[in-house]
């Protein structure tokens, strides 16, 4: 799950390039390649980093299937740097100029010969070999987890990470001296789990209800290829129709410098709200684009779910008009691993978020086998094949940037360059943990967020006013503070029978995601832009070299300014039934964005704008492009749950939320070990480390199609 790609001294002083490979030392406990001994290469960045095998989870057992794709080398990997580079920045005699897949992949793929030599291996190890990818860069094989140690030369153990058990190599990887020449690693042996970025409640009990639906989802597969519909989440009251539309005061006082009377949560925004919000205008429809929503598993009443709620929230622009399609991947395998039904909620987030930026635009989900391998699998079935010119991922891998092996940021990053070539714009989610401190103990960016191939959407706290007006944004951090009430003494953590009526102590409870990259310098279009505090931030590292810092531009993200999405959800009466009901996250921002971006293509004429990054990074000091997001005081919302969201058996409870939280952050491992320390991201005039660039403004349509 984890590993570096290493550079050389003379590659990392050449901060021009758009992808230079880095070297992690200490924290990722790395080993670099050696020479060929016994006849075999050690395969560099193949063995996992230390901070993900703190917590050993036992034996893996040696006649257990291990799926996975050898991953191999591009033919010229500058060659296709230096093309993305030419065909994405403007000024560039290159711009906009792109190939088709058959060109790129002609020019730049694995030749036949070394695909024919990397599989002939494969066989000669006793591997089922599977299909080769169109593109040529991984071929499909399975085994025996004894096969795959003897065949690599490793060891194999499971480890506790995060709260899965992943299995990981305990050494690093080699093969044979003849193909090593033409082969980075093994993606999938180390294994990672996708997560989704969708944001509703608390992380916790979000969790919880995906995981008790993909109980249910077990029992149903044998008849059912997909999943159950999720266990619903229920907004409570007092809501807004928009922001500020209602207001509590707060009793007793929060005190420390918070106003006395905060606005409500708002109830859901609606599709009109977000055109009239970010000056989407009506002949901005996205109509003759065609957006690709990937994400794991499927919903067989997604279709008729958009439609009753279009029909219901948005009935001028009919969910028809989005001429829908499906392509998944059944049948549906890894659900309990991978809380299945979870990813149903984030299916109905992105197909309705982007149908209300773009309604014309044509969408096609594309349902992944599984959040383990599958989801590659996914992203190239569509850049292989050109199925759309905009790709929106609202998943990621936690900390990713740190504990993705090289084989997995190879390949992404490779599909990525090959999108880029072509035409295809790719946005990833940034997540929803700011710098995953929470959750790891340690400051990483998500991958594939990270990767400087793609645009890495970040959020903000959106106010729409009574009229469809923005009336302020914030980056989107928030901390949280529950009232201790009696129907949750007990259940909260810190309410008891001595603090009832008391407001417990602020825990961060989410934000924008966003990091320095230990693993890419920095891209040339962050030169001059990004600042060199958040650059070097990981000097100590890297040492005194630029890197890749993300997220690059946000949008709504805040699930308490979040949006109102219609899906089948599993009520607390046990009934599978429609329902309304009020997400954020940044899986909600890159959606939205998505849709942005396909009014942008049918501005321009039908001509794709592909990859974004150099051409926003362009428009930072345009007027009316980007909206800077800056620091806007002690602002709050107050929020009203159902008791059971957090476990109580009755009524609702209470929080005050403080936005652009700046306070501190908890992490507690496996053990029971807790470490506290501030939150390292922030809003600053210019790009800032927690909303990129900023959002986009009322010309950013057109000022990127005319880029």
């Amino acid at each position: 799950m984890l590993g570096t790609r290493h550079r050389t001294p003379a590659v990392a002083a050449g901060t021009a390039a758009l992808l230079s490979l880095a070297t992690v030392s200490g924290i990722t406990g790395a080993q670099t390649a050696g020479a060929a001994t016994s006849g075999r290469t050690p395969l560099a960045g193949t063995v996992v980093a230390a901070a993900a095998r703190q917590h050993p989870a036992g034996t893996v057992s040696r006649s257990a299937t291990v799926d996975f794709e050898l991953v191999l080398k591009l033919d010229d990997a500058a060659g296709a740097q230096a093309l993305v580079r030419a065909v994405s920045t403007p000024g560039s005699a290159s711009y906009r100029h792109y190939l088709t897949a058959a060109q790129w992949e002609s020019k730049f793929s694995p030749t036949a010969a070394e695909v024919s030599g990397a599989r002939a291996w494969l066989a000669s190890e006793g591997f089922k070999v599977g299909a080769t990818s169109s593109d040529r860069i991984t071929i499909s094989a399975s085994g025996t987890a004894a096969q795959v140690e003897k065949a690599f030369d490793t060891g194999l153990a499971n480890y506790k990470l995060n709260g899965r058990v992943v299995r990981l190599a305990t050494r690093q990887m080699s093969v044979p001296a003849s193909i090593a020449g033409s082969v980075v690693g093994a993606m999938g042996i180390n294994q990672n789990v996708a997560t989704p970025a969708a944001a509703a409640a608390s992380a916790a009990s979000t969790r919880a209800s995906a995981l008790a639906a993909s109980t249910r989802a077990s029992a149903l597969a044998a008849t059912d290829p997909f999943p159950p519909a999720p266990s619903a989440f229920i907004t409570a009251q007092p809501c807004g129709a928009y922001y500020g539309a209602k207001a509590t005061t707060v009793t007793p006082a929060f005190g420390h410098g918070y106003p006395s009377v905060v606005p409500d949560e708002v109830c859901g925004y609606k599709p009109g709200q977000y055109r009239s919000a970010y000056h989407i205008g009506s002949a901005q429809t996205g109509k003759g684009v065609t957006v690709a929503v990937i994400d794991a598993y499927g919903s067989s009443t997604i279709a008729s779910d958009a439609s009753r709620y279009f029909a219901k929230n948005d009935p001028g622009d009919p969910f028809s008009s989005a001429h829908f399609s499906q392509l998944d991947s059944t049948p549906f395998d890894d659900q309990a691993e991978c809380a299945a039904s979870g990813w149903l909620d984030e299916q109905a987030i992105d197909v309705e978020s982007v149908h209300s930026t773009a309604p014309d635009a044509k969408i096609l989900y594309v349902g992944a086998k599984d959040c383990i391998n599958g989801l590659f699998n996914s992203e190239q079935k569509v850049i292989d094949h050109s199925l759309a010119s905009v790709v929106t991922n609202s998943w990621g891998d936690d900390a990713g940037d740190l504990f993705d092996d090289v084989a997995t940021r190879t390949a992404y990053d490779d599909l990525f360059m090959m999108a880029d070539s072509t035409g295809i714009s790719v946005l990833f989610s940034s997540g929803d943990n700011g710098d995953n401190f929470n959750l790891f103990g340690l400051s990483s960016a998500d991958y594939p967020p990270s990767s400087p191939y793609v645009t890495a959407v970040g959020g903000t706290s959106l106010k729409i006013g009574a009229n469809g007006q923005q009336s302020g944004q914030l980056g989107w951090a928030t901390g949280r503070s529950f009232k201790c009430t009696a129907n949750v003494e007990d259940v909260i953590p810190g309410c008891s029978a001595s603090t009832v009526g008391t407001w417990l102590p602020v825990t961060f409870d989410g934000g924008s995601g966003g990091f320095t990259s230990y693993n890419y310098l920095q891209p040339s279009y962050q030169a001059k832009v990004v600042p060199s505090s958040l650059a070097l931030r990981n000097e100590a590292v890297d040492g005194p070299v630029p890197l890749r810092v993300e997220p690059d531009i946000s949008m709504d993200a805040d699930p308490s300014t979040g949006f109102l999405i219609g899906l089948h959800e599993i009520f607390p009466n046990g009934k599978d039934e429609y329902g309304q009901t009020r997400y954020g996250g940044t899986s909600l921002a890159s959606p939205l964005l998505a849709g942005v971006i396909a009014d942008a293509d049918q501005v321009a004429g039908g001509s794709p704008v592909g990859f974004i990054n150099p051409a926003i990074y362009g428009l930072d000091t345009k007027s009316g492009a980007i909206d800077d997001i800056v620091p806007g005081g002690k602002q709050a919302e107050y929020r009203v749950d159902h008791g059971f969201t957090y476990g109580a058996t009755s009524g609702y409870i209470d929080s005050f939320r403080e936005l652009t939280y700046e306070g501190v952050i908890t992490y507690c491992d496996e053990t029971g070990n807790c470490a506290t320390r501030p939150n390292t991201l922030s809003t600053a005039k210019g790009y800032d480390s927690m909303t990129g660039l900023g959002s986009i403004g009322p010309d950013f349509i057109t000022d990127l199609a005319n880029s």
